[in-house]
């Protein structure tokens, strides 16, 4: 069995957005040489999230007033983990949407459904953050 694994960092200039990044980790898919296996996607921070779905700009706003109604990013005082810093919004937000995708690679591939695809989700940006490829298989 062979196993691959890379950091990809992003450090976008807004606090919050939704990143299509199937480019990239099919990138990674193809750098590993794996053409039958798993390959699993992770935030690597409790602010950001990796998920699945369809890359369509009105679902896209869709999931930014969703997220805003059931975790409004104002008033900072609103929550008790903003005694910190004004991120608890942030960090509800990932919960919601998740840490990581776990995908199934067949003949070299991500074994997607038709209008899939792996999005980065960022919640509390501006700075840089990581997320993890791991791809084991053969």
């Amino acid at each position: 069995m062979k196993t691959y694994r890379k950091e990809l960092v992003f450090n976008l200039p807004t606090r919050r957005a939704l990143i299509n990044i199937t480019p990239q980790i099919q990138q990674c898919l193809k750098e590993s040489g794996i053409k039958e296996g798993l390959l699993l996607c992770n935030a690597m921070h409790i602010t950001a999230s990796v998920f699945i779905n369809d890359d369509e700009s009105g679902l896209h706003h869709d999931f930014e007033v969703f997220l805003e109604k059931l975790a409004p990013e104002k008033p900072y005082n609103q929550y008790r983990h903003n005694v910190y810093g004004n991120n608890a919004d942030a960090h509800l937000k990932r919960t919601i949407m998740g840490r990581e995708v776990v995908v199934a690679v067949t003949d070299g591939r991500l074994d997607f459904g038709t209008w899939e695809r792996i999005f980065y989700g960022e919640f509390d940006g501006k700075r840089p953050k990581r997320v993890l490829v791991k791809i084991i298989g053969e």
